[in-house]
């Protein structure tokens, strides 16, 4: 078959995909396709799950559907996230920074929240979090100054803390976040620790079991043996 009939034949098939796949999204109603393309916006969610969705929300009753939407609006609207952790919260203090009963002079640091929350459910940490909201990545245009670093070397300073425990994913662009803020915040009065390798190589916390996870933290290691090793 010459090049240019093979041209052909996939601009056929193109043509021919986008006719079906736009035949196959036809709603008989606006505000139904709106709703799925709305859900579908949504990461990990395709279309036949947000019409999934969509439907499932149409069976149920309308109290229950407007208390839905009015909690997701009053999320984005309300929300704050805590002046001490970056956490979110419902108040300037999250309620894991006001808490009496944890050990302000330990801090671990991690991705994002949903790391806190992985952490939080192990059990076997009873410090203070710092949440950066991400790592460095420079493909990805994220530098040192996009994230919550300034605020955590305030926090060292400010409420004399003597462990900051480097919880980030064993990724690259993990360690190189773990190595900039070590060479950052490193002083002969402060431990710097990092997570045990229970963790395997490219993992991100939030997908580590909790047993794991708490094992890793009980753990810790030296930040500075940790890269000898």
């Amino acid at each position: 078959m010459k090049l240019y009939q093979i041209s052909s034949h996939l601009h056929f098939y193109c043509y021919f995909w986008k006719l079906k796949k736009s035949t196959l999204e036809q709603y008989s109603s606006k505000l139904l396709q709106n709703a799925v393309d709305a859900f579908a916006r949504l990461p990990g969610i395709g279309r036949k799950t947000a019409l999934r969705l969509v439907l499932h929300l149409l069976k149920q009753p309308l109290e229950e559907v407007e208390l839905f939407g009015e909690s997701i609006t009053r999320l984005r609207k309300e929300v704050i996230y805590c002046q001490k952790c970056h956490n979110i919260s419902d108040r300037h203090l999250c309620h894991i920074c006001s808490s009496s009963a944890r050990d302000e002079t330990l801090v671990c640091v991690v991705e994002n929240i949903r790391d806190v929350i992985a952490v939080e459910n192990t059990g076997r940490f009873n410090g203070l979090y710092h949440v950066l909201g991400g790592i460095i990545s420079p493909i990805d245009g994220i530098g040192p100054n996009d994230l919550n670093i300034e605020s955590l070397i305030n926090r060292i300073k400010e409420d004399k803390v003597k462990e900051v425990i480097l919880a980030l994913s064993t990724t690259m662009e993990g360690d190189t976040t773990n190595y900039y803020i070590y060479k950052i915040i490193n002083t002969p009065d402060l431990k710097v620790t990092t997570i045990a390798r229970g963790i395997a190589i490219g993992d991100e916390l939030e997908y580590a079991d909790e047993i794991t996870l708490g094992r890793s933290i009980t753990n810790r290691t030296l930040y500075e043996n940790a890269m000898s090793k």
